[in-house]
């Protein structure tokens, strides 16, 4: 009722069953259906690179995600990936806002993977937290015979202590919703160690049913580009964040210290750039204007890869502000990689995922604090040559450590062995303690960091 989806609903032939009896054989390919709830697919960047790298290994692929717009065609092509759309309820706030948003984003991704099932088949349904909700529709389908991935991207009862500072009743519905997910799933992808742990000792999972795939940059497409010195405001020098703007976030933090940077420091060297979005957006505008830095500070609302790339291009800095918390420590933040990989020297709260990934490629303030992240990020630009080194140290930490397809290629041997396709060659391991093999720096560090 309601759309509400059933088991005896669900199609007793559909292509992808009769399509996997056939795969073996030289039929058709199998084909993962993905929900994602709270990013549409242009700008996921995680999920476009898994979706790649499934096309590129023979797999069909289907994403069932919010429109990018509200003109958006209900069913659309974007990379070779088939996409099925649909209206995001609007953004409020609110517990029973929330839990009516959840409710009515299951109920549109049920009715879209029916369709899915009956128009191209599928044979794997991978669904993407925030939230955890999806579970139920994961063991719907595995009732009729197919397979469930969790690809955990956050850690949502560690994110709700981060935003609310406390525990209660909700945390242990999150944790309850947590546990059924990892229950339901066949295999469960963990962007990190850190996650991975909690999968192994909060879920109980055995290792072998775990593997980790950063959201690493590929280091061939995520490249320095031009210099655009209007970026910059008429100022010497580029300061940027990138990311969701929600409570825990900390660009309260950053705004902050920019009032710091400029009132007591008084320097008026550097233009601020806080690119993203959220439910915090609002609040931080009124923030920013109360502190007198609308002059020094652009928002820029969310931006695809081509103009995140426009301007991280252009960037002295990149700033991680991220308060420090369970969630923080145990997250790794996109914004940090892709500050690496554009050559860009990196700020940040000292954050222990944060420091194993970025290394001597950022300057670490303690807990965050406002007034010592200005003075920071002062002395990082007033030496050229320390941001000379940091940019290179974390553009070589991308392609030694962390590139996308060393991630890619332990992804689809997840999907290989899940499935029981032939092995594929050079199989990755499961864990990035040691990555692919060192090579020479390819991206010039310039522009911004002279």
């Amino acid at each position: 009722m309601g759309g509400m989806i059933s088991a005896a609903r669900l199609p007793r032939r559909t292509r992808s069953s009769r399509g996997a009896r056939r795969g073996n054989a030289g039929g058709r390919a199998p084909r993962v259906l993905v929900v994602v709830q709270n990013i549409p697919l242009r700008f996921d960047r995680r999920v476009r690179s898994e979706c790649r790298a499934l096309l590129d290994a023979g797999y069909g692929v289907t994403v069932v995600c919010p429109k990018d717009a509200p003109d958006e065609p209900d069913v659309h092509e974007l990379d070779g990936v088939t996409v099925r759309s649909y209206p995001a309820p609007p953004a409020t706030s609110g517990l029973l806002s929330y839990v009516r948003e959840f409710a009515v984003c299951w109920l549109r991704t049920a009715r879209l993977s029916l369709r899915t099932a009956r128009a191209e088949g599928f044979d794997v349904l991978q669904a993407c937290n925030p939230p955890d909700t999806y579970w139920l529709l994961g063991l719907l389908w595995r009732l009729r015979g197919k397979k469930f991935v969790y690809d955990q991207h956050d850690l949502c009862p560690e994110v709700y202590e981060a935003r609310f500072g406390g525990r209660g009743p909700l945390h242990r519905i999150l944790l309850l919703l947590e546990r059924a997910t990892y229950a339901t799933a066949d295999r469960v992808v963990s962007p990190n160690p850190s996650y991975q742990e909690v999968a192994l000792e909060r879920g109980k999972l055995p290792v072998a049913h775990t593997t980790v795939v950063m959201s690493s940059p590929d280091p061939a497409a995520m490249v320095r580009g031009q210099v655009d010195p209007s970026l910059r405001h008429g100022r010497r020098r580029l300061a940027c964040y990138v990311g969701i703007m929600g409570p825990q976030d900390g660009v309260d933090r950053l705004l902050d210290a920019i009032a710091h940077y400029v009132h007591t420091l008084n320097r008026d060297d550097c233009h601020f750039a806080l690119l993203g979005y959220g439910d915090s957006l609002e609040a931080l505008l009124q923030q920013r204007d109360r502190l007198g830095i609308a002059e020094y500070t652009t928002f820029t609302g969310r931006v695809d890869q081509a103009e995140l790339s426009r301007w991280l291009s252009t960037a002295d800095i990149g700033v991680t502000p991220d308060p420090p918390c369970e969630f923080n420590h145990r997250s790794t933040m996109n914004k940090t990689l892709e500050y690496m990989a554009h050559g860009v020297p990196v700020v940040s709260t000292d954050l222990r995922e944060t420091r194993r990934c970025a290394g001597p490629a950022a300057e670490y303030v303690p807990d965050g604090e406002p007034a010592a992240l200005a003075k920071t990020i002062a002395t990082v630009i007033d030496n050229p040559a320390r941001r000379r080194e940091m940019a290179l140290n974390g553009r070589l930490r991308i392609e030694r450590l962390f590139a996308w397809p060393e991630q890619a290629r332990a992804y689809v041997d997840m999907y290989d062995e899940l499935l029981g396709r032939a092995q594929r060659q050079a199989p990755a391991t499961r864990t990035t303690a040691a990555g692919p093999p060192a090579v020479a720096a390819t991206t010039p560090i310039n522009g911004g960091n002279q």
